[in-house]
């Protein structure tokens, strides 16, 4: 390990977060009842695949210079980023319960991000 969190490393973090939400919208939106050889030749599969790759690349990055007790953490964010995104884009309905955890987890990567810098 290089360093710590730096501000390129929160941004490449938060790159790799909304990486993985790309992915997810992607994956959700092709999920089908359609057997899985016909999902394959959708394009959507493919761009969901190729933000996978884009993503390990850059977490590669951060692992090599970032704690995996802060760098780890910090990715719980993309769980508040898919369901932002699975209100904004498939309409999924996000009762109380669910708001709270979801901020829960904001705060919770809120304290493990402050113990990084």
């Amino acid at each position: 390990m290089i360093g710590g969190l730096t501000l390129p490393m929160v941004g490449l973090i938060l790159f790799c977060v909304l990486a993985e939400t790309a992915r997810e919208v992607c994956f959700k939106q092709v999920a089908s009842d359609s057997p899985v050889l016909t999902t394959l030749t959708k394009p959507l599969t493919w761009l969901g695949i190729a933000f996978w790759a884009i993503e390990l690349l850059a977490w590669t990055v951060v692992l090599g210079r970032v704690p995996l007790t802060v760098a780890f953490p910090l990715m719980a964010l993309s769980y508040v980023a898919i369901v932002i995104a699975g209100a904004v884009i498939f309409r999924e309905n996000i009762n109380l319960r669910h708001a709270a955890g979801v901020f829960l987890v904001t705060a919770g990567v809120a304290c493990v991000g402050a113990t990084g810098l």
